[in-house]
């Protein structure tokens, strides 16, 4: 009896060899810790591209985005150090200067309180983009573990083509024990 149980079990052990039945947790759990991992883990190789695209788009905007944000900052710090000194100048070393548009000067755009504001502006502009861009990047980095998921948990759903749809007519009796005709839907998975 014993030789009979174990082909058997041998013939189990193969099939589990084969057969990938991913855990959705263990998938949630490996794209926490590294994202893309869920997928990999499930076996969905071409997710890649668009989970580490989306990470790289919004590493580059928090960078771009942060940059724009030091440089105004820079900026408005020293023309508000140079306007308190007294000491304003068309300095093309100054970081004022540096970030003011191509063709314009100092006077060009109203002034260096005009400019002074303008630079604030710009300052709170480019930090809301930074922070739209770091939200973006948490956004993607739970759609990834969402996707791990739900990846996981469908991965033995049937979804067989044999969908039917059955019309018929019916007759209903009613309490009174009135006749009246129905039309009954069933749809079959």
């Amino acid at each position: 009896m014993a030789l009979l149980t174990l082909p058997m079990v041998a013939e189990e052990a193969q099939d589990s060899v084969f057969f990938h039945k991913p855990d959705p947790l263990k998938a949630v759990w490996l794209g926490a810790i590294v994202p893309g991992a869920g997928q990999i883990y499930n076996k969905s190789y071409w997710k890649l591209p668009i989970v580490y695209g989306g990470f790289m788009g919004c590493g580059y905007a928090i960078q771009w985005n942060n940059n724009r944000y030091t440089s105004y900052k820079r900026a408005y710090i020293d023309l508000y150090n140079d306007i308190q000194a007294g000491t304003v100048s068309e300095d093309p070393s100054k970081s004022y200067i540096a970030v003011i548009p191509d063709g314009y000067d100092l006077t060009r755009v109203g002034g260096s309180s005009k400019w002074l504001s303008t630079l604030q502006n710009q300052q709170s502009i480019y930090r809301r983009y930074r922070d739209y861009s770091i939200l973006a990047t948490v956004i993607v980095y739970a759609l990834s573990m969402i996707d791990a998921y739900v990846d996981a948990q469908l991965f033995d759903y049937d979804i067989s083509p044999d969908l039917t749809l059955n019309v018929e007519p019916q007759i209903y009796y009613d309490i009174q024990r009135q006749r009246s005709a129905e039309i009954k839907l069933a749809i079959q998975f």
